[in-house]
């Protein structure tokens, strides 16, 4: 397993850097799993849907410079394809079977870019609810680790 993360932004507050850890830790017995940090831009108050859009297109040439051509890139979006963790699972190892580098995306909080949107292979959502991007990012880690355990026989509690 090769797989990535790519997420705009750190983990400021030291429990959701611990629990990024622990899941990290979990996951690399696995294969390799890398967390790509970038720097979020400032979005001014009060900014315009042009402004944003800018901020989008900024962010998004950062991630992009990040993906490989080979890379199979799972991107979170709202909108994107809700599945359970055995769906998960199974989709999962379908795209580690391509032996290419799985890359997952998170983007700032005006969310992602379109060209970034039109460069995934899959678009994830875990419900039609907005949530933080550290909770989402704790979130993909753990349902990340449940579904390779899944793949492996292994147990998992439900």
């Amino acid at each position: 397993m090769n797989m990535a993360l790519i997420c705009m932004g750190r983990l400021k507050e030291k429990y959701w850097r611990d629990a990024a850890a622990e899941y990290e830790k979990r996951l690399s017995r696995f294969g390799k799993w890398e967390t790509i940090e970038l720097p979020d831009l400032p979005e001014p108050t009060n900014s315009s849907p042009a402004i944003e859009e800018q901020i989008r297109k900024k962010e998004g040439e950062a991630i992009l410079a990040k993906i490989r051509d080979g890379d199979v890139v799972v991107c979170l979006c709202i909108d994107g394809k809700q599945m359970d963790s055995v769906q998960l699972s199974a989709k999962l190892t379908e795209l580690i079977d391509t032996g290419r580098r799985v890359v997952f995306v998170i983007g700032g909080s005006l969310g992602l870019s379109q060209e970034v949107v039109r460069r995934a292979q899959l678009k994830l959502s875990f419900s039609p609810m907005t949530f933080p991007h550290q909770l989402a990012r704790i979130m993909l880690l753990e349902q990340t680790y449940r579904a390779l355990k899944i793949a492996a026989g292994e147990r998992y509690h439900k």
